[in-house]
């Protein structure tokens, strides 16, 4: 049975050039959602441990889970739709998983990025101003929750646009800085292997937030439906752009595991896995590479990257929440209402696991990592089958898909056997 339209789609738009640029927002957004720790710090690492052998893992993470994100976009143009509104349509049972995990995720994804923010934060303010992670923390949290309480969609749209395109330019440049300065790796160095068993909970992790957790298509289903309050689109406009955000965030993926392999890759310095302790040694490596006068970019381009994704994580989060709440008790009035309610509790539970359980938040935020990688597979299943339902997709694109399912599930199903010792 085909799923029902909103009337915002009923009447499709006449799409042009200038109606595409209009439509720049909600694919911004799930991008800068997106470069977060799975770019500054995982795609970092990656060219750090392992220099260029990792770049196909990451192309290949972006093109077979490309559909799975597009499907949501697309979605939400075809029917005038949320996914999570198809979600609830598919059954109560995958609304209610869905929502579960939207919570925990919303709740440890923000306390790691905001962590993760301050850390950054602190290289950027003079000494004299240090007040310590607390302090900054609420502050970080303080200005979120005041611009997405009171600016609501039309200030997250603008403000992340300026974050992106600020971002892009700056890491442009890091690494161009970062190629014209002589290699740091050590002669004798011997280039480690990533194809092993051993590896495999890092690329888990890699690939499970690369570029993002799966959810994040919900998340930008429901940024378009908030852009069309204001503007009707065309289904064509939506996607340019989408396809220019996850365009923009594969490509800066990339760029990071360059950053990584110029300034770390083979220095015979052991690297710091921690999110939080692996920040401050990749400045200092950074500095000892390029110059300290560089630093301050380095720094501009973490803070870009990170406090982006606060706002966008808090902002997305609490749409999916909110939206399951009201799908599931059937009250439509709530759901500006349970938005705003989300976005106070995710944003305030998350600063205070950062307050008092931030020793703790390393083990989460990988924990959250694999989770999406674990439920990649069912969450792209539900986007591919809700997308049949709406309109007959390209066969290349339909290929894609199946492939890409067999890919996470396949993946998956292998980590979960070499957790159980049944591989290895």
């Amino acid at each position: 049975m085909a799923l029902p339209s909103s009337p915002l789609v009923q009447a499709e738009p006449v799409s042009t050039w200038r109606t595409r640029i209009g439509a720049l927002g909600p694919g911004l957004l799930a991008a800068s959602a997106a470069i977060g720790a799975s770019h500054l710090v995982s795609s970092t690492q990656a060219g750090a441990l392992f220099g260029w052998q990792l770049a196909l893992v990451i192309v290949l993470a972006n093109v077979l889970k490309y559909p799975f994100f597009r499907f949501g976009p697309q979605f939400a143009g075809e029917t005038g739709l949320s996914l999570v509104e198809g979600y609830a349509q598919k059954g109560k049972p995958y609304l209610w998983v869905f929502l579960l995990l939207s919570i925990f995720a919303g709740i440890v994804s923000t306390a790691g990025v905001v962590l993760l923010c301050v850390v950054i934060l602190s290289f950027l303010l003079p000494a004299s101003w240090a007040t310590g992670v607390p302090v900054l923390a609420v502050i970080i949290m303080a200005a979120t929750l005041v611009l997405l309480l009171a600016g609501h969609y039309k200030a997250l749209d603008g403000l992340t646009k300026l974050i992106v395109v600020s971002l892009a330019v700056s890491t442009v440049v890091a690494v161009g800085m970062a190629a014209a300065h002589p290699s740091v790796r050590q002669a004798g160095f011997v280039d480690p292997s990533p194809w092993n068993l051993a590896t495999l909970p890092f690329l888990v992790a890699l690939v499970g937030w690369m570029p993002a957790p799966i959810e994040v298509s919900a998340m930008n289903s429901m940024w378009v439906k908030a852009k069309q309050q204001d503007r009707r689109l065309a289904t064509r406009d939506i996607l340019f752009d989408f396809n220019v955000g996850f365009l923009t965030s594969a490509v800066l993926a990339l760029f990071f595991l360059g950053l990584g392999v110029l300034v770390q890759y083979g220095s015979g310095e052991e690297l710091q896995r921690s999110g939080g302790a692996y920040i401050p040694q990749l400045m200092e490596m950074y500095a000892d590479a390029i110059g300290r006068w560089a630093v301050p970019l380095m720094a501009f381009i973490g803070f870009a990257a990170m406090f982006g994704t606060v706002i966008t994580v808090v902002d997305g989060y609490a749409r999916l929440v909110g939206e399951s709440i009201r799908l599931l008790r059937g009250r439509p009035e709530l759901e500006r209402r349970a938005k705003d309610t989300w976005i106070v509790v995710i944003g305030l539970v998350g600063l205070a696991i950062v307050l008092w359980m931030g020793a703790e938040l390393a083990t989460m935020l990988n924990f959250a990592m694999i989770s999406a990688f674990i439920t990649a597979p069912v969450f792209a299943w539900l986007n591919f089958s809700l997308i049949r339902r709406t309109r007959t997709i390209s066969p290349v694109l339909r290929s894609l898909a199946w492939t890409g399912l067999f890919f996470l599930t396949g993946f998956a199903v292998l980590f979960v056997l070499t957790l159980a010792g049944l591989v290895g």
